[in-house]
């Protein structure tokens, strides 16, 4: 864990996510975003989907001829010092993620904040369960990393505490806080950005890495 980072090696805050560029594959995502959120917004009746469905259909064949195979496009992927840029949860190359960005900060938390929309909603104007759940899972491996530890999810206890809202910012926060050989302990939540506790997380996590594609 040497060249990641850690709350006691680096000065913070420090953000620990990969930043977004003006690279084609960057503007390309942002697009790919807010066509997701378009199409969930749109006057179905009126927005002329037969044509939008056909430019759409044409666009996602360019790029289909252009991909690699899954094994090449794997490896590619991790390449590197495994900052990643592809994630469900804060990759700027991942149209499904909102993003969230996460800063490292001095006593070793992890914290960001997110608006989430439409493409992420459970009951009627809030978040659904599940991606609170992948926001929290993610944010507590980073802030794993940031304590200078890694590891895989073993168990995740998450309480909903009240309906999480969309269209409005969250701040998502995790924080190592016990080791015991080989099992890492961490804790998490996500708050309204007036302070309301929205969901809380308890997270167990073993110290096991998956090798990388090569």
């Amino acid at each position: 864990m040497g060249e990641h980072p850690t709350f006691r090696t680096a000065e913070a805050p420090l953000v620990l996510t990969s930043p977004r560029s003006d690279a084609p594959v960057d503007r390309a995502t942002d697009a790919a975003r807010r066509v997701v959120d378009a199409l969930l917004r749109t006057d179905r009746a009126n927005a002329n989907l037969e044509r939008v469905a056909e430019e759409l259909d044409s666009i996602a064949a360019h790029l289909e001829e252009h991909a690699p195979e899954v094994a090449d496009r794997l490896v590619d992927m991790w390449r590197g010092e495994g900052v990643t840029r592809h994630d469900p949860v804060t990759g700027p190359e991942n149209a499904v993620a909102p993003p969230l960005v996460l800063e490292g900060l001095a006593d070793g938390t992890v914290r960001g904040t997110v608006t989430l929309t439409l493409a992420y909603q459970g009951p009627p104007g809030c978040v659904h369960g599940g991606v609170s759940a992948l926001l929290l899972d993610h944010t507590l491996g980073v802030a794993n990393a940031w304590a200078g530890r890694a590891g895989m999810t073993a168990q995740l206890s998450t309480r909903y505490h009240r309906p999480t809202p969309l269209f409005e910012p969250l701040v998502v926060s995790g924080k190592l806080i016990s080791v015991d050989g080989r099992k890492i302990r961490t804790v998490g939540d996500i708050t309204t950005a007036a302070g309301e506790l929205c969901v809380s997380v308890e997270g167990l996590f073993i110290d096991k890495a998956v090798p990388r594609p090569r």
